[in-house]
């Protein structure tokens, strides 16, 4: 919108809503062989640009190597979503399958939204703090990467996994850790004391993916019912 200078415009009183308002009217521009001439480089300028946006659309049609674009579903076996995608979170491993998490709740202290419910419990051997559930709510999960960056362990990190629809939402609750007990740190102390090692490994306690306090299990959530529960809510 351009700007009226007020010195151009003519003073006039108008009725509006009941009140006499003192407006500007704004000079309309006078026509003139400019104006022609001014449509006729808008129109050129138009046309120049549509023929460079087909010649990239032909330029694809004879080399179709060179296409940059995604052909999904069809290369949905092959497709790599870039380094920096934020797919599911993860609970990371070590080299020996041991989970570097050892439950010290700071992502779900800086998760913005409740996505992350985290259960801890007392390692009967160490008596130390150790992970017991970890869920994550997908279904309300906004990708904001705070957990991770607040992670001192380094435990957390995307995948590539790009579907994530689904036709119930209660299968986007559920388990990220495999067991729980002792993280990989106390497994490397126990082995440089070189004991204990075997019954510390004993602790652990295999987790499923749909178990616990999540609702495929029986376990209501806000805004996700439990399996089996009567609502009227739709999934």
């Amino acid at each position: 919108m351009a700007l009226i200078n007020p010195r151009l415009g003519k003073q006039t009183t108008q009725s509006i809503g009941g009140l006499d308002i003192d407006v500007t009217v704004a000079p309309r521009n006078r026509t003139s062989s400019s104006g022609f001439v001014n449509r006729t480089i808008f129109i050129f300028r138009a046309l120049l640009s549509l023929l460079k946006g087909m010649k990239i659309t032909f330029g694809y049609l004879v080399r179709p190597s060179t296409v940059v674009t995604q052909q999904y579903p069809e290369n949905r076996d092959t497709l790599k979503m870039f380094d920096r995608f934020r797919g599911q979170l993860y609970l990371i491993d070590d080299d020996n399958g041991y989970m570097r998490c050892n439950g010290c709740n700071f992502c779900e202290l800086a998760c913005p939204n409740g996505s992350i419910i985290l259960k801890s419990r007392k390692n009967p051997i160490s008596n130390t703090s150790e992970l017991d559930r970890y869920i994550w709510r997908l279904d309300s999960c906004t990708f904001c990467n705070a957990c991770i960056q607040a992670c001192p362990h380094d435990a957390l990190g995307w995948t590539q996994d790009f579907e994530g629809a689904v036709y119930d939402r209660r299968l986007l609750v559920f388990q990220l850790n495999k067991y729980a007990g002792p993280p990989s740190i106390a497994i490397k102390r126990a082995e440089k004391k070189g004991e204990g090692v075997e019954e510390l490994k004993a602790t652990t306690i295999p987790r499923t993916r749909y178990e616990g306090k999540v609702p495929l299990a029986g376990s209501a959530l806000p805004g996700v019912p439990a399996l089996g529960t009567p609502s009227k809510e739709k999934l």
